[in-house]
Formats: C-alpha cells, sequence, structure tokens
C-alpha cells in the first residue's frame, strides 16, 4: 500500500518506523508545525518531522488541513491509506474521503473507554488495571469509528504517562501492522463502538497539575502519576513551584492539618505530605529551577522544609 503518515509526538514514531520496516510504502508524512519551546523559545521541530527527516522521507508541515490546496496536495501522493497516530489535528470528511482504504487510528485507550486527546493519564486517574491500544477507521466524529483490533496490557503501579504511553507505542506499532495486514486482504470485519460505553477525556492543562492537599492521598498519587512529565503535579513552597514528581501512598492518618511536611523515618520516601485521607510519601521532587532529585538529597539543602505547610 501507499500510506500518508500523520503524527507529532515521539510516542508517534514507533508507528512510524513499524511502517517502514514493512512492505508498505511511506510516501509522506505530516506532521504539525515546529514549535517554540523550552527556556530559550526557541523553534523546534515534532519528533516525528526529527525521525522522518532523518530516513529521507517527503515531511508536510501546516497549521490546517481544510484548504483545497491542502487537500489537492494530499491527494497527489495518491494514499491508499492514511494512518493516523497523535497527530493533533481533527480531519474533516473531504480528507476522509481521499484514500480509498479509508483512514486508520492508533488510538491509546480501549475504545470507546477515554476517546479525546489524553487517555493514558485518563486510566492513571480512574485507577484502572488495565489499559491498551485500539486500531480504528477514522469518522468526522472523534475517536468514534469501527474497530479494526484491540489489545490490552496492565497498568503498573509505578507506570506514570510516559512510561505507559512509551508501552503503548510499542504494543500499537505491531498491532497497526497486524491490522492494516487484515484490513488490505478482507479478512477484518470492522467492529461498530457501543455508546452506551463511550467516555471522552480532553487535553490535559497546565492548570490540572496544581495540588489540592485536602484530597485523598491515593487520588494525588494517581494524579502525580498522570500527570507525569507533562505538566507535573506541584505545589508551592515559598513562592516558588515545587513539583512531586514520584510518590507513594502511605498506611495511616496525619495528625496535622492537610499540606504540612513531615519526617518519616524509616519509611523509605524521607518526607510525607499529610492529605485529606493519608499521608502522600514523597521519593522525588524538584524545585523552582532546579533538577529532579530524591528527596533525601533536597532535604540536606532544604533542612527547614519539614514542618513547613504547603502551599506556602
Amino acid at each position: 500500500m501507499r500510506i500518508v503518515f500523520m503524527g507529532s509526538p515521539q510516542l508517534s514514531v514507533t508507528s512510524l518506523e513499524q511502517l517502514l520496516d514493512s512492505k508498505h510504502e511511506v510516501v509522506a508524512v505530516y506532521t504539525q508545525p515546529d514549535r517554540p519551546a523550552g527556556r530559550g523559545r526557541g523553534m523546534t521541530a515534532s519528533a516525528v518531522k526529527e525521525a522522518a527527516s532523518g530516513w529521507g522521507l517527503k515531511v508536510v508541515q501546516t497549521e490546517s488541513l481544510r484548504s483545497a490546496e491542502a487537500l489537492a496536495q494530499l491527494a497527489d501522493f495518491k494514499p491508499d491509506v492514511i494512518v493516523v497516530c497523535a497527530f493533533g489535528q481533527i480531519l474533516t470528511q473531504a480528507l476522509l474521503d481521499i484514500p480509498p482504504l479509508q483512514c486508520v487510528n492508533v488510538h491509546f485507550s480501549l475504545l470507546p473507554k477515554y476517546r479525546g486527546a489524553s487517555p493514558a493519564a485518563a486510566a492513571i486517574l480512574a485507577g484502572d488495571e488495565f489499559s491498551g491500544v485500539t486500531i480504528q477507521l477514522v469518522r468526522k466524529k472523534l475517536d468514534t469509528g469501527p474497530i479494526l483490533a484491540a489489545a490490552a496490557i496492565p497498568i503498573s503501579s509505578v507506570d506514570n504517562t510516559g512510561t505507559l504511553a512509551e508501552k503503548l507505542s510499542i504494543i500499537g506499532a505491531h498491532l497497526l501492522q497486524e491490522a492494516l495486514t487484515g484490513w488490505l486482504r478482507g479478512e477484518i470485519a470492522p467492529r461498530v463502538q457501543d455508546e452506551a460505553e463511550a467516555s471522552y477525556f480532553g487535553q490535559v492543562k497546565k492548570e490540572d497539575g496544581e495540588i489540592d492537599w485536602k484530597k485523598p492521598a491515593v487520588e494525588i498519587w494517581r494524579r502525580v502519576r498522570a500527570y507525569y512529565p507533562w505538566p507535573g503535579c506541584f505545589t508551592n513552597w515559598r513562592g516558588k513551584q515545587l513539583k512531586i514528581n514520584e510518590a507513594v501512598v502511605l498506611l495511616g492518618k496525619g495528625v496535622s492539618e492537610p499540606g504540612s511536611v513531615v519526617s518519616l523515618p524509616g519509611e523509605g520516601a524521607g518526607l510525607g505530605i499529610v492529605t485529606g485521607d493519608g499521608i502522600l510519601g514523597v521519593l522525588r521532587i524538584q524545585y523552582e529551577g532546579k533538577r529532579d532529585m530524591a528527596t533525601a538529597e533536597f532535604l540536606r539543602g532544604q533542612r527547614d522544609f519539614i514542618g513547613s505547610v504547603l502551599p506556602d
């Protein structure tokens, strides 16, 4: 098949690489335009652009695929199928009508659960035991298309969105290859999604990471994992942002008010923070302007942190 691939972040690269290792021909790669990033706000290419350019593939960057000119350019590639993996744009019906074998999407949840932009974070926030990948046909309404294939994997208690997405990207790349082969041969009957089971989880926003210490420790722990690596789970201490990058839930109740920082000798965490229900043991922490570090190292430089009440 002649394939046009559409994707942007690092987790999309695995699927693109798998397609390049197949007998199919990737005739073009579409990705988001370069964006300002980092402290210097310099223009940065997407992970897919960097990978595709390194492989010598034709790369197209566009803010929108709605114009007649953009659609004509896409049609000129004569794709048999368009493969989409975390592209970051809504596709119009005019675009969906271009490839004869339709548009196939790699979605990182077990659809119809967690449609939308942040399915890995959604699964962790919900405390799910399993996540997975779905290969589906794209329809105009987001993530509602018929399912070609799906695979589930367990969510570890130490998984965060970064580690879970990496696992899902590997599973998804192999599942994509199997689904495309079956779809091309007419061996797959697409399965319609059950709307009664559908749920939606949208784009994570920076403010979602702010910690409310009145919430239970288990809920905060899930948020720490769900919002790592971005935007991170954070509070404030002495007017600066303090990120909690890794934590555990500890048994027992704090005797102080929520947000109180207590010492935990012998617990491994080094310090705990009292919550509305239970204590959050902090394993790794990052003060604004500093690097991520183990709690013990942080305490050596900030001995007066114990006894604080957050946010401060």
